[in-house]
Order: structure tokens, then C-alpha cells, then sequence
């Protein structure tokens, strides 16, 4: 299923919808392939980290928030993916939905290595992330990367 995922998200990334719609569905795709229950798109600047589009029972309770903040934020911080199995271990964890149990990161670059976006993805279980989990969203990323990156993508409209 992975291949034919990936295949469709490049398509949508080349299609003519408005970005936060290209982004809403590249959510929903990602959190039907992986199972999880919530993700979300996330903008990265230089002070603030905000949702761009998500999939799955509510929007995040910080929509937006300081770019040092939260799992993203160290995410962002460290350049590296974030894996918290039980974020009721993690301080660092800004909730999203009440039972959140376990959360990842993956910071999305553009071709000068900034980071530029995140992926974000929540489960209800604890330990649900795996290596393949981190590899999936490593290749979403590269696959989403226009969605940060091209000025075109931006401000196209639906015809």
C-alpha cells in the first residue's frame, strides 16, 4: 500500500488545489496509511510553528505556538525526527487530543537543509511508532516538500 500512497501524494502535490486543501488531504492520506489517529502539516518560521492542515477528530488545541515549543519544536531545534512513545513522559508535549498516548515528528527540509515544515503524527497507544513509521514520513516529507518550498503551490487556485 506504501508505493500506491506515495504515488498518490505526488500526485495531489502537482494538482491544482489550493495548498491548505493540498495539505488537508495529504493529511488524511498519511494518517489512513499509517493507521495513526491524528496528523497534522505544520509551517516552521522563524518564531512560530503553526498547523497548515490536519486529519482526524479535532484540530490541534495550539493551532500555533513558539517555534522552540513543544515536540515540534524540539524537533525543529535538534533537525532530527522526535519519537515520544508515552508522552506522558515528555514535558515537552503540548496536547493536542486528551488521550494521546504517543507522538512523532519529522522535520521536513528544503533543498538548503532549513527546516522548513513538520509532519506530526498521534496515536492512542503507547509504543505505536516504528522504524518503518519514521521511514514513511521521511519519504512524505520529500514527496510534501512543495507545499513549504514552491512559491507557485502557494498561491494557486482552484480553477
Amino acid at each position: 500500500m506504501m508505493p500506491e500512497m506515495l504515488a498518490t501524494l505526488k500526485s495531489l502535490i502537482r494538482s491544482i488545489h489550493r495548498r491548505d486543501e493540498k495539505a488537508r488531504l495529504a493529511a488524511e492520506m498519511i494518517r489512513q496509511a499509517g493507521g495513526y489517529r491524528w496528523v497534522g502539516l505544520y509551517d516552521v518560521n522563524e518564531t512560530d510553528i503553526a498547523v497548515i492542515g490536519w486529519s482526524g477528530p479535532s484540530a490541534p488545541t495550539y493551532p500555533r505556538f513558539p517555534r522552540h515549543q513543544g515536540l515540534n519544536g524540539a524537533a525543529v531545534a535538534s533537525g532530527e525526527s522526535v519519537v515520544v512513545q508515552d508522552v506522558r513522559r515528555d514535558s515537552r508535549y503540548l496536547t493536542t487530543l486528551g488521550d494521546t498516548m504517543a507522538e512523532m515528528i519529522v522535520p521536513v527540509r528544503r533543498e538548503d537543509a532549513v527546516i522548513v515544515g513538520t509532519i506530526d503524527v498521534e496515536s492512542a497507544i503507547v509504543d505505536a511508532f516504528s522504524d518503518h513509521d519514521q521511514e514513511l514520513l521521511r519519504q512524505c516529507g520529500e514527496i510534501l516538500r512543495p507545499l513549504w518550498t514552491d512559491g507557485i503551490c502557494y498561491e494557486q487556485e482552484n480553477p
